[in-house]
């Protein structure tokens, strides 16, 4: 798996955990939904993402997005 995979895998964990949260608990957690996308669209612009950095560190091999 390279980073670029496992920014995208934990993004849509995350969002997933946040739709179910929503549900069964509060709708504030609707905000960590939008952190989610909002980081990935920065991502997207800037090519800089906080958990391609967590992730190169934990030794995933480069991708094409974040290097």
């Amino acid at each position: 798996m390279n980073i670029d995979r496992a920014v995208l895998a934990f993004a849509g964990c995350v969002n997933l955990v946040a739709v179910a949260l929503t549900y069964y608990v509060s709708p504030h957690w609707l905000l960590l939904a939008a952190f989610v996308g909002l980081n990935m669209l920065q991502a997207s612009v800037t090519g800089i993402c906080p958990s391609a950095m967590v992730f190169k560190a934990l030794g995933l091999r480069k991708g094409e997005a974040f290097r």
